[in-house]
């Protein structure tokens, strides 16, 4: 009994390392992606830096769950709590891309070529698979929906890191203006269905 005390300590101090981590990083990333956007006039980048935005909510609702683990009553309805919290930033997203995406389709509006923009993407979709990777095992671990549901929403940020990095070097490269709202259109429903299935207590393992 008391080696699994031990043990689930160790794992909610992973847990918090974790979401610390990800709260700091994505506040970086958000004021980087948006500072980039704002500068080369790209509605993408500055869609990018506002989920990144969005994801330290969840990281912050996360750390909140974790924080309470030790008292199981209270950890049980902040479970709920958190599970809610994240399913709603799944629905924001879903939503502001969604918006974003239409926006540009309509305007046929693209962005400046953006080096710095491209940085950002690329360093994303090297950190954010290996955070999603950490914290899907740690919610196994620790028995925790919110906690996986978190793991899918940083997996979106890759999948939007990717769409993102498309669209610009499309753009850069053969004056593809479309190419990055289509591929934010088509991910839309996926993003707006986990949001759904989350909010829900189902979360996206199920």
């Amino acid at each position: 009994m008391a080696e699994s005390v031990v043990d689930r300590n160790t794992l909610v101090r992973r847990g918090k390392k974790l979401e610390y981590f990800t709260i700091v990083w994505n506040s970086l990333e958000g004021i980087a992606a948006v500072l980039a956007g704002i500068i080369a006039g790209s509605v993408s980048l500055v869609g990018f830096g506002i989920d990144s935005f969005i994801e330290v909510i969840s990281g912050t609702a996360l750390l909140w769950r974790i924080y309470a683990d030790a008292q199981e009553l209270r950890r049980e309805r902040i479970e709920r709590v958190a599970l809610r919290v994240v399913g709603v930033c799944f629905l924001a997203v879903a939503l502001y891309v969604g918006y974003e995406a239409a926006g540009h389709l309509i305007q046929r509006k693209a962005p400046e070529h953006s080096l710095f923009g491209i940085v950002v993407a690329c360093l994303s979709l090297i950190v954010m698979p290996l955070l999603s990777r950490a914290k899907r095992k740690l919610a196994s671990e620790l028995g925790s929906p919110a906690m996986n549901a978190d793991a899918k929403q940083t997996e979106f940020c890759v999948y939007l890191s990717v769409i993102l990095l498309v669209g610009l070097l499309l753009n850069a490269l053969f004056g593809l203006w479309w190419a990055d709202p289509v591929a934010g259109l088509i991910m839309v429903p996926v993003i707006f269905r986990e949001g759904l299935l989350t909010l829900r207590g189902q979360p996206c393992c199920d």
